[in-house]
C-alpha cells in the first residue's frame, strides 16, 4: 500500500486504475476548425501527456449541433469527429492510460449565432441572463425555446448515437454531463423548469429525462462503462439558485442510482463558491452522499494532493479529479509521487487557440510523458 491513498490502484467496474487521480474535464477550445475535430497536434498531444492519470474524462463533447454552446469545443456526433477522437484513444491507450468522454448538452447556456438563428433549447423558456463564448466574443444570453416533447425525444435518441461513436471511437467509458448549469440540470432546478408536463413539477418528473437518457445510453454501452456527473450545490452560476426541492432532487437521482443501476462512477462537485450562509444549500457534498451511494464516488473542486488524499483516506470518495493543476503539471502523478512542487497555470491561455498553454507545459517528474 502507498502512504498517499491517492497512488493507490483501484477497480472501477471491469477496470483496473492505476492510481486514484482523475483528469477532470475541462473545456479548452482547441478544435478550431469547421467541423470540430479533435487534431492530432493538439489533442492527441494534450491527452496523451496526460495519461499517466488514473482516468482521464475528457472535454464537455457535444452530441449533435444542437449542443453547441462555447466556440472550438469538439463534437462525438459526425463520423469525421469519430475519426479524430480514434487517434487520441489509441495514443492514450497506448501510453497505458484509461479515457472516457464526456457527453454535453449546454441546453439554454448557447446563444442563437450557434444555430443559425434558431433559439437554443432548454426545459423552459427562461433567460439564464449570463454569457454565452460565441465566435464573436462573449454575448448574453437570450430567452430560449422550451424543448417539446418531440425535441425531448431527439435529445435522448442523440445522447444513445454519440455513446455509440464513443465506443466505436475506441472510448473506454462515457460521462454524462448532468451538472453545472447544463441541459440536465436545467431539469433538474425549479428556477429553470417551470415545465406542467411529466417532466416538470415534481421531483421524479424533473429527472426523469435524464434517467430516460440513461436507460437508453445503457443499451449501447454497459452500464459499468457509464459515469454521471452532478453539482448539487451550484448557487447563483448559469442563473442557477438553491431551493427547497434542490438537495432533495439529487438525493432522489443517487439514491435511485445506487438502488438501480450499476455504472461507473457518480462524479461529484463540491460547492464552487460559498453556500454556507444559503438556505437548503449541502455545504459538504461528498460527505452527505458518501452514505447514500455505495458504487464508486469520484469527487472534485479545489483539490490537491493533501486534501484529495485525505477525502480519501476518510472514506469519503474513491477517485478525485482535478482540473486546472492537470492544465499545467500534466505529470501530475509523478508529481504527487516525488512530492514535486506543481506549476502554476496561465488562465490566459486556458480558451485560446494553438500550442501554447495546452501542451507546452513540462513534465518534472520521472514520468515519462511525450511532449509537444
Amino acid at each position: 500500500m502507498s502512504k498517499q491513498p491517492l497512488l493507490n490502484t483501484y477497480i472501477m467496474g471491469d477496470l483496473n486504475l492505476s492510481n486514484r487521480v482523475v483528469m477532470a474535464p475541462m473545456t479548452r477550445s482547441r478544435a478550431a476548425n469547421k467541423n470540430k475535430v479533435p487534431t492530432e497536434d493538439l489533442h492527441v498531444v494534450y491527452y496523451t501527456q496526460r495519461a499517466t492519470a488514473g482516468l482521464i474524462i475528457t472535454e464537455g463533447s457535444q452530441v449533435s449541433k444542437d449542443a453547441v454552446g462555447y466556440i472550438h469545443t469538439p463534437g462525438i456526433h459526425s463520423q469525421e469527429q469519430v475519426e479524430g477522437w480514434k487517434k487520441v484513444t489509441k495514443s492514450v491507450h497506448d501510453a497505458g492510460g484509461r479515457i472516457f468522454i464526456q457527453l454535453w448538452h449546454v441546453g439554454r447556456m448557447s446563444h442563437p449565432d450557434f444555430h443559425d438563428g434558431n433559439l437554443p433549447l432548454a426545459p423552459s423558456a427562461i433567460n439564464p441572463n449570463s454569457k454565452s463564448y460565441t465566435p464573436d466574443g462573449f454575448k448574453d444570453t437570450v430567452t430560449p425555446k422550451a424543448m417539446t416533447l418531440e425535441d425531448i425525444k431527439i435529445t435522448i435518441n442523440d445522447f444513445q448515437n454519440a455513446a455509440k461513436n464513443a465506443v466505436e471511437a475506441g472510448f473506454d467509458g462515457v460521462e454524462i454531463h448532468s451538472s453545472n448549469g447544463y441541459l440536465f440540470h436545467q431539469f433538474f432546478n425549479g428556477t429553470s423548469n417551470h415545465r406542467q408536463d411529466q417532466y416538470g413539477g415534481s421531483i421524479e418528473n424533473r429527472a426523469r429525462f435524464f434517467f430516460e437518457t440513461l436507460d437508453a445510453i445503457k443499451q449501447v454501452i454497459p452500464q459499468n462503462r457509464i459515469g454521471v456527473r452532478f453539482n448539487p450545490s451550484l448557487h447563483n452560476i448559469f442563473g442557477m439558485t438553491i431551493d427547497k426541492d434542490t438537495i432533495p432532487t439529487f438525493d432522489y437521482i443517487i439514491e435511485t442510482l445506487d438502488k438501480d443501476y450499476d455504472l461507473a462512477y457518480i462524479h461529484l462537485s463540491e460547492p464552487f463558491n460559498d453556500v454556507s450562509k444559503v438556505a437548503f444549500a449541502e455545504p459538504y457534498i461528498a460527505k452527505r452522499y458518501r452514505s447514500k451511494y455505495k458504487g464508486t464516488l469520484m469527487i472534485s473542486t479545489g483539490f490537491d494532493q493533501e486534501s484529495g488524499n485525505k477525502v480519501i483516506a476518510d472514506g469519503y470518495a474513491d477517485l478525485v479529479s482535478f482540473a486546472k493543476l492537470y492544465i499545467s503539471n500534466p505529470d501530475l502523478v509523478g508529481r504527487f509521487r516525488e512530492n514535486l512542487e506543481t506549476t502554476a497555470w496561465d488562465t490566459a491561455t486556458f480558451y485560446t487557440r494553438g500550442k501554447d498553454g495546452y501542451t507546452t507545459y513540462d513534465a518534472k517528474s520521472r514520468d515519462l510523458i511525450p511532449n509537444s
